[in-house]
């Protein structure tokens, strides 16, 4: 038996699909609801709630790919293995350095919301833990208390895990629901709509920003949170589709209905005093608004949410990104000791102690959750564009493994996700794409770390599959520079020739990169790990049959 399948043995395979949905709608419903509205309104106006669909189109084509690949692959930490299948060390590396970057930061994120929410308390002490754009160093210090408290949640098993979670589940989802009535029943001013610039106020490019930026790819990105546990589920061929594609359909309702309720329920003179929608500035906008309408219990229990909710999806992304940790650990990037799994409680603990290492350094530099919003979206959307390029390109080189979930349709969707994750990657806006860009080579010093060493035969052909990864983020670096004004570059590409040219240059390298793919030992490894277990349950299963017919 192999290290990393003695390793894999110590996790508990207790996840139903009831269970890992709830794991992705509450990694959805985190911080999310309670700031995503006003901050998609501050940017696209009343059009925020097509901002919110275009997401969650957005999220369901690139999902279907990754449903494949974790049914394919159950492993902890799933989203950063698929490229080391598919392409080898340094495609693999730069996919899983972006995934973990971008769920990492999410738990000081969801930290951060629940200290921004506390500062509307009507204490004198709270009102010095947030200075309208950043947290203050006594914020800071109880945002740090909330990052023991979720890696805490999650030291000591699985299944205490999972018992918490479905309950916290149950409350996130409610509280959005009971919001957005109650807030639509207390004012509906469809005026609001109308007056301040319209329904599209900035434009249809702001609706496209949105999406990007504003926190709606951070809440859909959630749907990745039952592949990461998928070492963890049962029967993952049919409960991780379920989970993933239920998740992001649930959450598009709530959101849907928390947008238009916070649209209609703004004040008018509101609207008017801040000369429109991108100047508005709520502290804690649902909870202030609720009080401007006098529901205070509302308001009361915005603020207990404010805890629970990002508290529930901080809890998670402790769990899923110590199993990311894992899986870049048995890729062969980090040191072994981050591979090891309790075998008392099934928990990487030394994993959840790295993930709150670098969380802490997250909230020391990000203290502000749109500045941390703007950089997990965008960090996000690069990891995307490996799943599309991975599963037609294992549909290629191993076409013999096992896929409890194989679309018809997937030649065509894999394209078009990768169409869609590459405009979204151009929406977010130059500077910022640039910035996260180059935070993806910050990483590449581990990479070759571990990498440059080997001999130059055994290292040319990972570097020529991974080249299309590298030249991907170049050009689009490039393009983001370039193109419209609407989205930050110079101009130089005409509104609608941008979106074209990013299109074209998303099937290029999706094209290019189906072909570069590989029969690399990491393929290889998996391949014969994957026989090895359907010839034991072959044999369990002969070994079972006599007894049921005695």
């Amino acid at each position: 038996m192999s290290t990393e399948q003695g390793s894999h043995s110590n996790y508990r395979r207790t996840l139903g699909p009831v269970a890992l949905t709830a794991v992705g709608l509450g990694s959805i419903i985190g911080s999310g609801w309670l700031f995503g509205a006003e901050r998609a309104a501050a940017i696209a106006g009343p059009a925020a709630i097509v901002a919110w669909v275009i997401g969650a189109v957005v999220a369901l084509t690139i999902a279907l790919t990754y449903s494949e690949l974790g049914a394919m692959f159950p492993k902890a930490g799933g989203m950063v293995r698929y490229g080391q299948y598919s392409h080898g060390s340094l495609a693999g590396y730069l996919a899983a350095w972006a995934n973990w970057i971008a769920i990492v930061s999410v738990i000081p994120g969801e930290a951060t919301a629940s200290v921004q929410y506390m500062s509307s308390w009507d204490f004198s002490w709270a009102h010095g833990l947030y200075d309208g754009k950043e947290l203050t160093g006594t914020g800071v210090a109880v945002a740090s208390v909330l990052l023991v408290f979720y890696f805490f949640l999650n030291w000591f098993a699985i299944t205490l895990f999972a018992k918490t979670n479905n309950a916290i589940t149950v409350f996130k989802v409610v509280v959005p629901i009971l919001t957005a009535g109650a807030l639509m029943m207390a004012h509906f001013d469809t005026s609001n709509v109308k007056d301040h610039g319209g329904f599209t106020p900035n434009g249809w490019s702001a609706v496209f920003t949105a999406v990007a930026v504003s926190g709606i790819v951070w809440a859909y990105n959630g749907f990745q949170s039952p592949l990461n546990m998928a070492g963890e589920a049962r029967n993952p061929g049919k409960s991780l589709p379920k989970a993933v594609i239920g998740s992001i359909l649930i959450a598009l309702v709530i959101y849907v209905a928390l947008q238009l309720a916070f649209l209609m329920a703004v004040p008018a003179a509101d609207l008017s005093e801040a000369g429109g929608w991108v100047n508005l500035g709520y502290d804690s906008p649902l909870a202030d608004l609720s009080l401007a309408w006098g529901l205070n219990w509302l308001a009361m229990l915005l603020y207990a949410d404010a805890f629970i909710s990002p508290s529930g999806t901080g809890m998670i992304y402790a769990a899923t990104t110590s199993r990311m940790i894992h899986g870049v650990q048995e890729n062969g990037h980090l040191p072994g000791v981050f591979g090891k799994v309790d075998p008392k409680t099934g928990v990487p603990r030394p994993a959840l102690l790295l993930n709150l290492a670098v969380a802490f350094m997250f909230l020391a530099v990000f203290r502000g959750w749109g500045s941390l919003a703007e950089i997990v979206s965008v960090a996000t959307v690069i990891s995307y564009i490996t799943g599309p390029v991975a599963v037609m390109s294992l549909r290629r080189i191993s076409p013999g493994l096992k896929r409890p979930v194989k679309l018809r349709a997937m030649p065509v969707i894999a394209p078009i996700a990768m169409v869609f994750g590459s405009l979204v990657l151009y929406w977010g806006r130059w500077p910022l794409t640039g910035k996260v860009i180059l935070i993806m080579a910050v990483g590449l010093p581990v990479w070759a770390w571990y990498e440059l060493r080997k001999p130059w035969a055994v290292l040319k052909p990972h570097l020529l599959a991974g080249a299309w990864v590298v030249a991907y983020l170049l050009v689009m670096a490039f393009v983001s520079w370039a193109g419209g004004t609407e989205f930050g570059g110079k101009g130089y590409l005409a509104p609608g020739w941008d979106v074209a040219v990013v299109a074209v240059i998303a099937l290029v390298f999706y094209v290019w990169g189906v072909r570069s793919a590989w029969r690399n030992p990491s393929l290889v490894a998996v391949e014969k790990e994957m026989e090895q277990e359907a010839a034991d349950e072959a044999a369990a299963e002969a070994e079972a049959a006599p007894l049921s017919k005695a």
